[in-house]
């Protein structure tokens, strides 16, 4: 084995990612990436997996209790109340929202100040930046001061609607979680596929379970989830790009703060799979899952594939959404 295969280096993220750009795939206007692969009738054939009717949201709670510790200018979501019981009762607010009318109609109003990558969420395609250029080759300068001109979240608001399915790699390697910097390649995607007798297929919505938001709730703390690239985390590693590339699938969701694994693999680049995925492959990516209670209940009855549902909140010039994804069994 040589040094590069050793160490990877800013040059093999480079040549990963040209192999599988998906540049002009789609057309030189193309701003939906891997989600062209999500058509009619694969949202159609998802909706036939419902069975039973049961219900599972993957999100965590938008609050003060959040992942969030300040990094990139992160916070957890900030909620205030415009108008409150209070305000009912004392008539503070009456005069001023209901003139004319005589106080027995009254509410409450409240509003939330968040970064939209704070939670559960959605990463746009005009998310990440690699030497001056976003996905499709859109110059970085289409992201100004007004949002995302290209490759915003809005894009998606038709979309994120399919086939979900669920790969629990803990469970399959037969543990409760992955440890921090162990990183998942597309041999352990594809055996852990092969294990649960489910087959990734052309527009599906892939879930990759970790175990750390898992490891979150057995320690009751957060820890260092979110403390950035400096942290320790299981993930994606850049031996899953040719796989996830070669599935076609829509679109890939981990239950990390990242998606990818920290320390990343190379020593000379920050944050190499968001390159590869977002801004090369057009893979829209999701992060901050909370997969626990349907992986239980996957692994209960057998059954990893089902109807998925998350699409973005329509917000124009976004580069990513908080969402409540829903799996749908």
């Amino acid at each position: 084995m040589n040094q590069r295969q050793l160490q990877p280096t800013i040059d093999d993220v480079r040549e990963i990612a040209n192999q599988v750009s998906n540049w002009g795939r789609w057309g030189p206007d193309d701003e939906l990436g891997t989600l062209n692969f999500l058509t009619p009738d694969k949202v159609a054939a998802a909706a036939k997996l419902v069975r039973r009717g049961d219900l599972f949201s993957l999100a965590v709670p938008f609050d003060e209790n959040g992942p969030q510790r300040g990094g990139w200018g992160r916070f957890n979501p900030i909620h205030l109340m415009m108008r409150d019981g209070n305000d009912a009762i004392t008539g503070t607010t009456v005069r001023d929202f209901y003139g004319g009318f005589d106080g027995h109609v009254r509410g409450t109003d409240d509003l939330i100040i968040m970064p939209l990558q704070s939670g559960t969420q959605w990463d746009a395609l005009g998310h990440m930046v690699f030497e001056d250029k976003i996905y499709n080759g859109y110059e970085a300068s289409q992201v100004s001061s007004l949002g995302a001109l290209k490759n915003d979240i809005a894009k998606a608001k038709e979309k994120l609607i399919g086939r979900g399915v669920l790969l629990d790699i803990p469970r399959w390697k037969g543990k409760d979680w992955l440890e921090g910097g162990e990183a998942i390649s597309g041999e352990d995607l594809e055996g852990c596929a092969n294990d649960q007798g489910v087959e990734v297929r052309t527009g599906d919505i892939v879930l990759v379970r970790t175990g750390r938001m898992g490891r979150v709730k057995a320690e009751g703390d957060w820890g260092d989830y979110a403390a950035g690239y400096s942290s320790q985390a299981p993930g994606l590693g850049l031996a899953s790009a040719e796989w996830i590339h070669s599935k076609q699938v829509a679109a890939v969701a981990v239950d990390t703060w990242g998606a990818e694994v920290l320390p990343t693999e190379p020593s000379d680049v920050s944050m190499p799979m968001h390159i590869i995925l977002i801004v090369h492959m057009g893979l829209t990516l999701g992060e901050i899952f909370d997969l626990e209670d349907l992986a239980a209940d996957c692994a209960g009855d057998g059954v990893y594939e089902f109807m998925f549902s998350a699409p973005p909140l329509p917000i124009t010039r976004a580069v990513g959404s908080p969402i409540n994804p829903v799996a749908v069994k």
